[in-house]
C-alpha cells in the first residue's frame, strides 16, 4: 500500500475534524487533571508529610518546573518526530510521571514524580494546539483548538470530584491520571499526521491525501496545498529567526497573552482554592465541594468560549469576560479585610465570587493556546509555540511558588487587590497587542507580519484597504 493510500484511509470529514480535536485534546485533561489534583491532594498530603506552607509550594510548582523544560524541548522534537508521534510520546511519559507520583514514599520522590509528570503536561500545552491548527479547516480552527482548553478545565472537574469521592487517598488520585494518558496513545495512533509538517518534511502526497480527508473537497484542499507549499518553500527556522523584527509582534502577543494568563492569579487560586475556602472556616469537604462549583462555572464558560471565539472573535471574548474577573478580585479582596469572614453570608459571597473569577479569568486559557497556534509563520510555529507554552510555565511556577507567601506578606486582601490590577494591566495590552485572527487562515495571519500590519493600531494606521479599522477588529 502506498503512503498516500494509507493517508486516504480513516474517517473523513467534519467527523475527522472533530474525532482529531477530541482525541489530541486529551492531553488537555491530562493537564487539567494533575493542575486540579494537586489542589484536593494537598489536604491528606499536608497530613501525611507534615507540610508547610514552603513545602505545598515546592510540591505544587514540581510540575510546573518540568512542564518549562517539556514545552522548551518538545518544538524542536515534533519538528523532528512529527506532531502525531510527539504527542504518542506525551501519554507514555506521563503514565510513567502518574505511576511515580501515587508510589511516591518521601516528599523528594513525590516532587521528583511531579517534575516527570510537568515534562509532559509542558509538552501537551505546546504541540497539541499547534496540531489541531495545522489539521483543521479555518473555519472551525478557534472552537476546535479552543476544545484543548475545554479538556484542560474539565481535567480540573474531574479531578475536584475525585479527590472529593477519594477523601485523603491521594495515590489513588495520581494513579488514576494513567486512565486518560492510555486512550490519548491509542487515539493518536489512528489519527493522521499533520499535512504542514508532512510537506515540510517533502512528503506531499501524503499531505494532499490527508486535506482531502479533512476538507470538504478536492478543491478546497488542492488551493490549501499551494498555499502550504508557497509557505514552506522557506527553510525552517532558527531560535534566532523567531526574533526577527517582522516576527516580533507575533511573539509580543503570544507571549505576552500566555504571561496574562498567570499573573492575573487563576491557576494559583486554583491550585490553592480548596486550601484558602479551609483557612476561610469551611471544612475540607466543604472547600472542595465549593472548588467543584467554580470548576463547573469555568466548564460552563469554555463551553460558552468554544460557540463565541469563531463568531465574535477572540480578541472580543478576552475583553467581554476579563473585566468582571477584575471586579470579583476587588470584592474578595474587600470580604477579608480584618481576617478571614466570619458570617455565613460573607463566606458564601467569597465562594460566590471565587467562581465567578474562576470561570470569567478562564477566558485566558480559551484563547491563549488558540492564539499561539495561530500566529506565528509556518518555518518557526514550533518554536513560537513553544515560547507561548514557556512564558505561560514560567509564570504559572512564579506565581505558584509566591501565592501563599504572599498572602503571609500582603494579607489575603491585599494579594487579590494586586491580582486586580494586574487584571486591569492585561486589559490594556489586548487592546493594543491583541489581534484578531477569527475566520483568517495562518497564511494570511502570515502575510500581516510581512506587511506590518500585525497590531490593531498598525492596521487602525494603515488598513490593507488604505482605511483606518477599529483596534477591536
Amino acid at each position: 500500500m502506498t503512503t498516500r493510500a494509507a493517508a486516504s484511509r480513516g474517517p473523513k470529514g467534519k467527523g475527522l475534524v472533530v474525532l482529531v480535536s477530541i482525541v489530541a485534546a486529551l492531553g488537555g485533561l491530562l493537564f487539567g487533571y494533575d493542575t486540579g489534583i494537586i489542589g484536593v491532594a494537598l489536604l491528606g498530603l499536608s497530613k501525611q508529610f507534615a507540610l508547610d506552607d514552603t513545602l505545598k509550594q515546592l510540591v505544587t510548582g514540581a510540575i510546573i518546573l518540568g512542564a518549562i523544560f517539556g514545552c522548551v524541548g518538545t518544538g524542536r522534537l515534533s519538528d523532528h518526530l512529527g506532531r502525531r508521534c510527539t504527542i504518542v510520546l506525551i501519554g507514555a511519559v506521563f503514565i510513567v510521571g502518574s505511576l511515580l507520583s501515587a508510589m511516591s514514599t518521601s516528599v523528594g520522590v513525590l516532587i521528583a514524580a511531579r517534575f516527570i509528570l510537568g515534562l509532559s503536561a509542558g509538552s501537551a500545552t505546546q504541540i497539541i494546539p499547534v496540531y489541531i491548527a495545522e489539521v483543521t479547516p479555518p473555519q472551525h480552527r478557534g472552537k476546535l483548538v479552543v476544545m484543548f482548553q475545554f479538556m484542560v478545565v474539565f481535567g480540573i472537574l474531574v479531578a475536584y470530584l475525585v479527590g472529593y469521592g477519594l477523601g485523603e487517598q491521594w495515590r489513588w488520585m495520581f494513579g488514576l491520571g494513567v486512565v486518560p494518558a492510555v486512550i490519548l496513545m491509542l487515539g493518536m495512533l489512528v489519527l493522521p499526521e499533520s499535512p504542514r509538517w508532512l510537506v515540510g518534511k517533502a512528503r506531499e502526497s501524503e499531505a494532499l491525501a490527508i486535506l482531502e480527508r479533512v476538507r470538504s473537497s478536492r478543491e478546497g484542499a488542492e488551493n490549501e496545498m499551494r498555499e502550504i507549499k508557497e509557505v514552506s518553500a522557506r527553510a525552517e527556522g532558527t531560535w534566532r529567526d523567531l526574533f526577527q523584527p517582522w516576527i516580533r509582534p507575533a511573539l509580543v502577543a503570544g507571549v505576552g497573552i500566555a504571561m496574562f494568563s498567570q499573573i492575573t492569579g487563576n491557576n494559583a487560586l486554583i491550585y490553592y482554592a480548596p486550601t484558602i475556602l479551609s483557612q476561610a472556616g469551611f471544612g475540607d469537604s466543604a472547600s472542595v465541594l465549593a472548588a467543584i462549583g467554580g470548576a463547573v462555572l469555568i466548564n460552563l464558560a469554555t463551553v460558552l468560549g468554544i460557540f463565541l471565539v469563531d463568531r465574535i472573535g477572540r480578541k472580543r471574548f478576552l475583553l467581554w469576560m476579563v473585566p468582571g474577573s477584575a471586579v470579583a478580585l476587588v470584592i474578595m479582596g474587600i470580604l477579608f479585610i480584618g481576617g478571614a469572614p466570619e458570617d455565613t453570608f460573607s463566606q458564601w459571597l467569597l465562594v460566590a465570587c471565587l467562581a465567578i473569577y474562576m470561570a470569567l479569568n478562564c477566558s485566558f486559557g480559551v484563547c491563549l493556546w488558540l492564539i499561539n497556534a495561530e500566529v506565528y509563520p509556518l518555518f518557526v510555529r514550533g518554536k513560537g509555540a513553544s515560547m507561548g507554552a514557556l512564558s505561560h510555565w514560567v509564570f504559572n511556577l512564579l506565581v505558584t511558588l509566591t501565592t501563599l507567601s504572599l498572602i503571609s506578606a500582603l494579607g489575603t486582601s491585599g494579594t487579590f487587590w494586586l491580582y486586580a490590577v494586574i487584571t486591569t494591566l492585561a486589559l490594556v495590552f489586548i487592546v493594543r497587542y491583541v489581534p484578531e485572527t477569527m475566520g483568517r487562515s495562518l497564511e494570511e495571519i502570515e502575510s500581516d507580519l510581512k506587511q506590518g500590519v500585525f497590531f490593531p493600531a498598525d492596521k487602525a494606521r494603515t488598513g490593507h484597504d488604505g482605511k483606518p479599522i477599529s483596534a477591536l477588529d
